[in-house]
């Protein structure tokens, strides 16, 4: 059995939403987070990724076109000492506030369920990549309705220990695109990473439907050391 092709499941759907990838690069130094985001309405699609301190922020491209901040504007990376927490949501928040009181990322997001945009009900999908002693170790969570039935909430935690070099996995918010739109099903996807921090953004980003792509974040951090480079690709300029 050999790990899936990210290229190739983003390139069969037009909508996958937003997605985070963990796992460990190609030669084995780094670890590696990626995040993105998707839109169908104007919108959605108005945003654009923004640098705030080691962590990233959404933003409105024209805030005059912004007509709804809820669910859109929020900070989906944030750094809590040789922590990295990544989210499709302001549970990133929660995620932050609740570990500097001692709490587990599962304890957490116990605080919190998915996203209230009936008909959808938009799963909160969150990651939390933890280096230590030369490797690392990351967690991934989904917060999803009942097939679509609001009054119940499934919650489902995944931990990966010592991943190995060129191996990840790939969590979504949507099977496809749809009316409602579909909820992800199933576990984390295992798939391979292949080249650098440049080669992987831009085969990544390439990979999104052209129409649909909104905004692309990576990050490349040494596992030893913690330094990282970071990429952030904007479709509105």
């Amino acid at each position: 059995m050999k790990p899936a092709s990210l290229t190739e499941i983003l390139g069969t759907n037009s909508y996958p939403g937003r997605g985070i990838v963990i796992g460990r690069s190609e030669d084995g130094r780094h670890a590696v987070i990626a995040y993105f985001i998707m839109g169908r309405s104007v919108n959605s699609r108005n945003r654009i990724f923004i640098e705030e301190g080691p962590g990233i922020r959404t933003q409105a491209f024209d805030p005059a076109k912004l007509s709804d901040p809820e669910l859109i504007i929020y900070a989906p990376v944030r750094v809590s000492g040789n922590k990295t927490i990544v989210t499709n949501g302001d549970q990133t928040d929660t995620v932050f506030e609740e570990m500097e009181k001692s709490r587990t990322f599962e304890q957490a997001l116990r605080t919190r369920e998915f996203e209230p945009d009936a008909p959808n009900y938009t799963p909160r999908i969150s990651g939390l990549l933890h280096l230590e002693d030369g490797s690392c170790h990351y967690d991934m969570s989904i917060l999803k309705s009942s097939q679509g039935r609001p009054e119940s909430c499934c919650r489902y935690t995944f931990s990966y220990e010592h991943p190995l070099a060129g191996e990840g996995h790939f969590i979504h918010t949507y099977r496809g695109d749809g009316e409602p739109l579909p909820s992800f099903e199933g576990e984390p996807v295992w798939i391979e990473l292949k080249g650098g921090i440049d080669t992987f953004t831009d085969s990544l980003w390439k990979s999104l439907n052209e129409e649909n792509k909104v905004s692309l974040f990576v990050r490349y951090i040494e596992c030893v050391t913690g330094k990282y480079e970071t990429r952030i690709v904007n479709k509105n300029k």
